[in-house]
């Protein structure tokens, strides 16, 4: 059994993280802006600790101190309209909340210190490449949201002067009905006027929310696992493969294409997101054995529409 202390831990991807490490009788601490909802939400068993402003202030070091692992997983929300304030927001809730986490980790006797770091990432490192193939030995690409993601992953990676291993878990689109991209895509295939995005050429690294939180797992507890790891199924598909697959799934038709220029309108900036993509692979994992829980898209539609 192992004391892990998690970030994020009320978020999408946090709560199923917590949910699986306290079912396999890890000890659970999460670091929370309100500790009270934290336990509410996650359960009386978790160890709830304040962090009130994690870009602007330390978190509590008894909460990280005597951890064997921090699954950091703190960040705002991609999928809002970019104006200069939230990409701000999005900027400084990455690299100085993990600048802050990190330094107070390197602050702790040596003794006292976790020997792993797993910090979230994205594929929104690689920027938009079209159909070339991106494994974790590609270089970053260029944009605000490449931009970000490279100093993100370079601030955990200060960790590694402390000792620690650090491994970055560069995640895709988290296919799960709780949240994320895949509600909000919902309703138009629903009513059947569902299809592909701006010709639907661009690539979709795609990946269930059980992957992800396997894949986390699985950087906690395996030596090997360092550095940059793509977390995204083995096959990523163009948007028009998706929406075919998604309609399938549905039984619904998935033919009426969508505009760019509509994406545009409706997201300003943040378009970016939907109307480029990357091809991500996940090479490091599959080198490591990590074994798909969920490998294949409309199964995995399926089963997320189903939980």
């Amino acid at each position: 059994m192992s004391r892990i202390a998690v970030t994020g831990a009320t978020g999408l991807i946090g709560s199923a993280v917590v949910s699986a490490l306290a079912q396999r009788g890890d000890t659970v601490v999460v670091l929370s802006r309100n500790p009270e909802l934290a336990t509410e939400r996650l359960g009386a068993d978790v160890e709830a600790f304040g962090w009130s402003d994690p870009a602007h202030g330390s978190p509590p070091s008894d909460a990280l101190s005597g951890a064997d692992a921090v699954v950091h997983l703190l960040g705002e929300p991609i999928s809002q309209r970019w104006s200069e304030q939230v990409k701000r927001r999005i900027r400084e809730s990455r690299l100085l909340a993990t600048r802050n986490l990190v330094a107070e980790i390197e602050g702790l006797p040596l003794a006292k210190r976790p020997g792993v770091l797993v910090s979230q990432s994205a594929t929104g490192y690689y920027g938009p490449r079209g159909e070339e193939e991106l494994d974790e030995t590609a270089a970053p690409g260029h944009g605000f949201l490449a931009s970000v993601v490279k100093e993100w992953e370079a601030e955990a990676r200060v960790a590694e002067r402390a000792s620690l291993r650090v491994a970055v878990t560069r995640t895709g689109v988290v296919l799960t009905a709780r949240g994320g991209a895949l509600p909000k895509m919902l309703p138009p295939f629903k009513a059947g006027v569902g299809g592909p995005v701006a010709g639907g050429r661009q690539y979709l690294p795609w990946v269930h929310l059980d992957d992800v939180v396997g894949a986390i797992l699985f950087a906690v507890d395996n030596d090997s696992a360092r550095g940059p790891l793509n977390v995204t199924a083995p096959a990523p598909v163009t948007n028009k493969v998706f929406s075919k697959a998604l309609g399938h799934v549905l039984r619904r038709p998935a033919v009426l294409p969508v505009p760019g220029l509509a994406v545009k309108l409706l997201f300003g900036e943040m378009a970016e997101i939907v109307l480029t993509g990357q091809r991500a692979v996940p090479r490091r994992l599959q080198e490591l054995d990590y074994k798909f829980r969920q490998p294949d898209l409309e199964p995995a539609l399926a089963d997320a529409l189903r939980n």
